[in-house]
């Protein structure tokens, strides 16, 4: 067997390895499609939350922080930027997690 022959082998196997997962992963999709409309409610509801609570939360200690200490800087944008980020991952987080999760099913 000489190179390119091993080259397509292994295209063959790739191709086929792909189309058995999107395979499964269609006909698992087919079997929860009432579940996957409330799951990617929750999933966005649950994102958002993330974001809006720590986003809050920071604007909130930031304005505490301007009133019983003022100084030349505002701590609640800063503090406003900060939970933004921190419920951004987070919420990466659980994206990415949930998603690990559903490969792993297959």
């Amino acid at each position: 067997m000489n190179g390119s022959d091993k080259k397509k082998d292994d295209k063959d196997k790739n191709l086929s390895g792909t189309v058995g997962k999107k395979a499964s992963r269609r006909i698992k999709a087919r079997r929860t499609r009432d579940q996957s409309v409330w799951f990617g409610l929750g999933m966005f509801g649950m994102v958002g939350w993330t974001i809006a609570i720590t986003t809050v939360v920071g604007v909130l200690i930031g304005i505490w922080i301007d009133r019983t200490w003022p100084g030349p800087y505002s701590w609640t944008l800063t503090l406003l930027f900060i939970g933004l980020i921190i419920g951004c991952i987070n919420a990466w987080y659980w994206v990415n997690k949930e998603s690990r999760l559903d490969d792993d099913d297959q």
